[in-house]
C-alpha cells in the first residue's frame, strides 16, 4: 500500500514473506538509487566535499554523489554529479561496486566509482546544495573520514574500496 509519494522517495507498507516462512508487515522507503565518485587526480589526491546536510544539521565529509535521475544508468549519474559538484570530467572510470545505504528500511543502492584522468569543467551545483570542495591525499581523506563524526557511509566505503584498487 502506497502511503506517500514525494519527488525523491515514496513510502510503502507491504506484507513480506521471509525465507523462514514468517510473514511480516514492513514499511519501505523506496529510493531510485544513486552514485558516488572517488575522483583521484594525478598527484594522488581525492576530491571531498564538506557538505551541509539540513536533515542532520551538520557539515559532513562526502564524495561527489547524487541520486539517479529519470532511470539514467548509474555511471551517467556519477559523471553528471562529478561535473556539477566538483567541476570535473574524467577520462577513466572504474566500478568500485555498490553499497546499500540502510537496507533495514531503504531500497537505495549506491554505485561507487573511481574516476581518473581528471579535467576541469564548468561546475553547476544546485542552489539548494551548500558545500566546500577540498583536495587531500587518499590516505588523508580516509583518515579524516575515519576520525570524524561528520562523514557518511558511502564516502567511507568509497574511499576504502578505492584504496584497495589503487594499491
Amino acid at each position: 500500500m502506497k502511503i506517500y509519494r514525494g519527488t525523491i522517495v515514496s513510502l510503502d507498507v507491504e506484507r513480506i514473506l521471509l525465507p523462514n516462512g514468517t510473514t511480516m508487515r514492513m514499511e519501505l522507503v523506496r529510493h531510485p538509487g544513486g552514485a558516488a565518485v572517488v575522483a583521484l587526480d594525478a598527484r594522488g589526491r581525492v576530491c571531498l566535499l564538506r557538505h551541509y546536510r539540513p536533515a542532520v544539521d551538520a557539515w559532513l565529509w562526502e564524495l561527489p554523489a547524487g541520486k539517479i535521475d529519470h532511470r539514467e544508468p548509474p555511471l551517467v549519474t556519477a559523471q553528471r554529479e562529478l561535473r556539477e559538484e566538483a567541476g570535473l570530467t574524467a577520462a577513466r572510470w572504474d566500478s568500485l561496486g555498490s553499497i546499500w545505504s540502510s537496507p533495514g528500511i531503504f531500497t537505495e543502492r549506491i554505485e561507487l566509482y573511481l574516476a581518473r584522468g581528471l579535467s576541469a569543467s564548468a561546475a553547476s551545483a544546485h542552489a539548494d546544495e551548500v558545500f566546500e570542495i577540498h583536495w587531500m591525499t587518499l590516505e588523508s581523506a580516509l583518515e579524516t573520514v575515519l576520525t570524524s563524526d561528520g562523514a557518511d557511509a558511502k564516502t567511507l566505503a568509497g574511499l576504502v574500496k578505492a584504496q584497495k584498487k589503487v594499491r
